[in-house]
This record gives structure tokens, sequence and C-alpha cells, in this order.
């Protein structure tokens, strides 16, 4: 060994002590087998379970924040799908891009009014010209069933953070 070699030095033994259980009171507590928890529990008129809350501080912000953010990125898709338009149009490219340019601005618009009904409304309706555009080009109306796919999607996660049975207004 040369003097600016080090010996190793051996690992300190481990703590023999027992760890304690470090998981949240909540996730210590189990139910006994064949009991039923108690946020599945009928309520005192034995109809329906309470209403478990979303965890979330501002539910409908949230929601909106999933649609906008939905929107945007369709508008985004939408905008690029120019380019193969463009090449591959056939006889109605100009009226299917010109289409495809005047299908964004209500999508950004959309994007950003949802915090009003008619932002929702205006965010399905864009999908139903982009689906019917379709006529025009065969890749806008995949690209209509692909987003009405996903804003249907995006309207079930909101009826389901939101809760509202038939007839609630959700907003």
């Amino acid at each position: 060994m040369t003097g600016s070699e080090q010996p190793p030095v051996p690992d300190p033994e481990p703590d023999q002590r027992p760890v304690p259980d470090q998981r949240p009171e909540a996730d210590q507590r189990r139910e006994p087998p064949g009991q039923v928890p108690e946020s599945e529990q009928l309520t005192a008129g034995g109809t329906e379970p309470e209403p478990v809350p979303s965890g979330l501080r501002n539910p409908a912000a949230a929601v909106r924040g999933v649609a906008a953010g939905s929107l945007s990125v369709e508008t985004v898709v939408l905008l690029l799908a120019i380019a193969p338009l463009v090449r591959l149009g056939g006889e109605r490219k100009g009226v299917a891009i010109a289409v495809v340019i005047a299908l964004a601005v209500p999508w950004g618009v959309a994007a950003g009014s949802l915090r009003r009904p008619a932002g929702w409304l205006l965010g399905g309706t864009v999908q139903v010209v982009l689906l019917f555009s379709g006529l025009l080009h065969w890749s806008l109306a995949v690209l209509g069933v692909v987003f009405g796919l996903v804003w249907l999607y995006v309207l079930h996660v909101r009826r389901t953070v939101l809760g509202g049975g038939s007839g609630s207004r959700i907003g």
C-alpha cells in the first residue's frame, strides 16, 4: 500500500431496534372479515351510501383543467393535420384546410370559456362539426371520432367528480 491509500472502513452495524409501522393511522385500520367498511355502509335511511368526497380542493376547477387541456391538445393536433392535408388532401384539400383553420378558433375559445355552460356546449359542438368535416377528407373523420371519444370521457370524468344525477346542473 502506498501512503495515499487508506484501508476500507467497515460498515457500522445496522440498528437492531424494530422499525415502527410508519403508515398513516387510516391505513393501519382494517375491517374485520365480513364487515363492510364505513365508507360503504348505508345511511340512517338505509337507502344509499354517503357520497365520498373526491379529495380535491376545488373539483370544478380540476375538471375544467382536464377539459381545457384536452381541448388545447386537440387544437394543436388539428393544426398539425394541415401538413398531411396539403400533401394528401385530394381535390377538396383547400376547403378541408380552411375548415381545420376555422375550427381551431372555436376550439381555443371553448378551452378558455369552460367556466360557463356555453363553453361546454361549444366544446361538444366543435367535436360534432369535425366529425362531419370528414365528408371533405377521411382523416378529419378519424380525428373527429378520436376527439369525440376523448370528449365523452372528459364529460364522464366531469359527472363522476362533480356528481350529479339526472337534472342536476354541473358547472
